[in-house]
């Protein structure tokens, strides 16, 4: 594991970190096995630093039937086993990417939220690690704070508008909002919506792994996205005495992942 903790960036199908201008290098695929399903991973090296890439919807993450680049829809996705193999191989703390659409006008096309509540409207997901007992884990500020800190003081470095708060609604999908739905999202608070950002969110909570979610409105705001996580990454340090590092310690978890 790195000395200063292990970060890894979590993303969806148009997130890419091999492109010609990407300043990682030696990329190589891996797969890991956890006991909830298989999930491909990609290590990689900012300068001398080790960080790890997950692509959500990767075929892996769902059985032996799917054709390798085959992606997942949203509401299939094997969320415990991509979090169970970042925890596995050590993962410390995740970034995290997802799409959305925007439930408030200040909200323009190509904004990047940095989330701090998130509702989550799925009704088909597994949901926690934990089936065969209660283990409360308490998601009263969902988004670990020095994350948060961290990435907002990166893009003020870098000059990149970032709204420092939001809340996610997550639907199941794969459809879209009805006109309807959406009135009542932003009635209850919401400010975007989106598909994938829960129960990632809480299992992360549950594995003891620091996590932050940026959302981007539009996929011109990728490399904007990108650049932000890597900067970030580069100062990232392991803390963990943390809240979101030690969600589940006091219960005597069981060795799950």
């Amino acid at each position: 594991m790195e000395p200063n903790g292990l970060l890894a960036i979590t993303g969806g199908t148009g997130v890419d970190l091999r492109g010609a201008d990407s300043p990682l290098t030696d990329a190589r695929d891996e797969v890991v096995e956890t006991r909830w399903g298989r999930t491909q991973i990609t290590r990689a090296l900012l300068e001398s630093r080790e960080i790890v890439f997950l692509q959500r919807h990767a075929a892996s993450s769902l059985d032996d039937n799917k054709v390798a680049g085959q992606a997942i829809p949203p509401h299939r996705v094997n969320y415990r086993a991509n979090i169970a193999a970042l925890k596995k191989i050590g993962a410390t703390a995740i970034f995290a990417s997802t799409a959305v659409g925007a439930l408030r006008p200040e909200y323009a096309p190509g904004s990047l939220v940095l989330l701090d509540q998130f509702i989550d409207m799925t009704t088909q997901r597994d949901k926690t690690f934990f089936d065969e007992r209660a283990v409360h884990i308490d998601m009263t500020e969902p988004y670990c704070a020095r994350l948060r800190s961290l990435l907002l003081m990166t893009a003020d470095d870098l000059n990149i508008a970032l709204h420092p708060a939001g809340t996610y609604v997550c639907a199941d999908g794969p459809r879209f909002e009805t006109s309807a739905e959406i009135r009542a999202y932003a009635l209850w608070g919401g400010d975007v919506v989106g598909m994938t950002g829960a129960p990632e969110c809480t299992l992360a909570r549950e594995a003891n792994i620091s996590y932050a979610g940026v959302l981007d409105t539009m996929r011109t705001a990728l490399p904007q996205l990108m650049q932000l996580f890597l900067s970030a990454a580069r100062d990232y340090r392991d803390d963990s005495s943390t809240g979101s590092r030690r969600a589940t310690e006091e219960f005597g978890s069981p060795e799950v992942f």
